[in-house]
């Protein structure tokens, strides 16, 4: 019985979209496209690239847009390298995303491995070693907006950082209140770095944004916070600024 309660338990966690993760980013792009309303989309940024997939999403979705792609991994520089080449919408950024200026470790399972983090996460339940590691350069995202991207209005921007999304937003600054729509994933990696979904909840309400969760179904608004959202298996959110960009 207890099994049967247990499958019963993960499908409707994940029809709520609670585990849900990332099955299809299609299906994630055309969700904010489509809580985004109408209009160009003309700015993009993806903060954790790794192979590109994302991106050329974008690249196909959004056909006017200037694309911003932040990789730390050189194994996965060098393959956006050979994606991208001659795609004059794309600008990939060899950086981390994070609340300071630094040089940094990124753990790793395995050379330009998807799971990559600022964080040695201790992975041992699923007999997985995360002793793969490269010396990397950190920024904050704020400095570059400004700097790089002249202060620019922002349409998407997208974080898949393996637990340091909140440090990230934190070094946006400024960066957040021109920016029309964030996606973050939460799961695993976030009990690595303690932080919790509460975090993320109350960053956003703070900032006048509305937070949605990515579902089977669509997107779901979150409409409050309950600890009944603090689930540690890939959720993937989106939140829409409240205020005219």
């Amino acid at each position: 019985m207890s099994g049967f309660l247990r499958f019963i338990e993960k499908q409707v966690m994940r029809g709520l979209g609670k585990g849900h993760g990332t099955k299809s980013i299609a299906t994630e792009i055309r969700g904010i496209t489509r809580l985004l309303g109408d209009g160009a989309i003309a700015t993009c940024v993806d903060i954790g690239g790794n192979v590109g997939n994302y991106t050329a999403e974008l690249l196909k979705r959004c056909p006017q847009a200037q694309i911003y792609t932040f990789e730390p991994s050189k194994t996965n520089i060098a393959k956006l390298t050979d994606r991208f080449a001659g795609e004059a919408r794309v600008t990939l950024v060899p950086y981390a995303v994070s609340d300071e200026v630094t040089e940094a470790t990124l753990f790793s399972d395995s050379p330009g491995s998807g799971l990559g983090s600022l964080s040695p996460r201790n992975l041992d339940h699923l007999n997985l070693p995360f002793d793969v590691t490269e010396t990397i350069q950190t920024l904050r995202f704020e400095d570059f907006w400004r700097e790089t991207m002249k202060s620019a209005k922002i349409d998407i921007l997208k974080m898949d950082i393996e637990g340091h999304e909140l440090a990230a937003l934190t070094g946006a600054g400024t960066a957040i209140s021109k920016t029309r729509a964030i996606q973050f994933e939460f799961g695993g990696c976030n009990i690595d770095t303690r932080t919790f979904f509460r975090d993320f909840w109350y960053f956003f309400a703070d900032a006048g944004f509305d937070l949605y969760r990515i579902t089977p179904f669509g997107v779901s608004h979150v409409a409050k916070y309950s600890e009944r959202d603090e689930v540690f298996t890939t959720t993937n959110f989106i939140a829409i600024n409240r205020s005219p960009v």
